[in-house]
């Protein structure tokens, strides 16, 4: 049985065989054939979540029964889901960590006595590049028998620090459930839906691996910085040019103290060249408060070098 296509997904700019920007007829029958491969052993992971007579999707990801999902999904640690499963089959599973500045989230099947069918996650997000394929796939409206998965192709968009845009087309229900590339790894979380189809948004594989260990511990992370390790206070993400580039930086923070401002590009930690995201959070994560750390910036076509205290990481509130 054939797959249906994202429209708009075939006249996008990617990688080899393609003329003119558009897909030939044997690129596609390529990829439709990758994707009827993968499938049967995708589709046991991806669940439906029921809660408070909402709907939405999410992957198992473990075989022990992690799933990623996206955290206005969840919204807290500790609740009770409905899960239900590619046969129709409902078991139950308890919500863990989220991080509200990404929409990162994971959750628990509660039942241990067996092992889950899981997708692989992609743990290279260097991988992921514009104009590659990919698949998404969900339960919109809710699990439907009659129906079974839905399964939509498209592209790559953009990648940012913490998000992916694909031109998959997305539909209510959908939020949580997995962007796979076509080897059948998750690359991104449904976040973000929206009418145009090049602005679906997906939670990277970038937010998961940075905070995995605090999202399995139920933390909750509200602030850039929030989790183990040392206190910068500075957001950031990967520009165009492979470059880290400063967002924005917190009011009274040790990046604020130390002299970081937006629109500085940070070159090096302790003279360890920044060539990536992952890279530059792991080298903040891996110090402790009161670590003095040396940055290297660029601002405004000349390099500076900062001196920065790393402070303690914020603690959550309870409200």
């Amino acid at each position: 049985m054939a797959l249906p296509f994202c429209g708009g997904a075939l006249a996008l700019e990617g990688p080899g065989g393609m003329a003119n920007g558009k897909a030939t007829l044997a690129e596609l029958l390529k990829v439709q054939k990758t994707v009827q491969d993968m499938l049967p052993g995708v589709k046991p992971a991806v669940v439906n979540i029921q809660l408070r007579g909402g709907t939405a999707s999410g992957v198992i990801v473990s075989s022990d029964g992690l799933i990623m999902t996206a955290a206005h999904v969840s919204e807290e640690p500790g609740k009770d889901l409905r899960i239900y499963l590619a046969d129709g089959k409902m078991v139950r599973a308890v919500s863990l960590g989220l991080d509200k500045t990404t929409d990162a989230a994971l959750a628990k099947m509660k039942d241990q006595s067996h092992p889950w069918p899981y997708v692989p996650i992609l743990r290279d997000t260097a991988q992921v590049v514009a104009g590659q394929w990919c698949v998404a796939l969900g339960h919109p409206g809710g699990l439907d028998p009659k129906r079974g998965l839905v399964l939509r192709v498209g592209k790559v968009v953009k990648q940012t620090a913490n998000s992916l845009q694909s031109d998959c087309v997305l539909m209510g229900g959908d939020s949580g459930g997995p962007l796979l590339n076509l080897r059948g790894e998750v690359i991104g979380i449904h976040s973000q839906i929206w009418q145009a189809r090049d602005q679906n948004m997906h939670v990277s594989m970038a937010p998961f691996l940075r905070s995995w260990d605090e999202l399995k511990g139920s933390q909750v992370i509200k602030v850039w910085g929030t989790g183990s390790g040392g206190y910068l206070g500075a957001a950031t993400e990967l520009d165009a040019q492979g470059k880290v580039a400063v967002l924005e930086v917190i009011t009274g923070s040790p990046a604020e103290k130390g002299g970081l401002k937006v629109g500085d590009f940070i070159e090096a930690v302790n003279g360890t060249q920044m060539l990536d995201q992952d890279k530059f959070a792991e080298a903040i994560r891996s110090r402790a408060a009161g670590d003095l750390i040396t940055l290297k910036v660029q601002r405004s076509n000349a390099t500076r070098t900062l001196e920065v205290k790393l402070g303690a990481r914020p603690k959550e509130d309870e409200s």
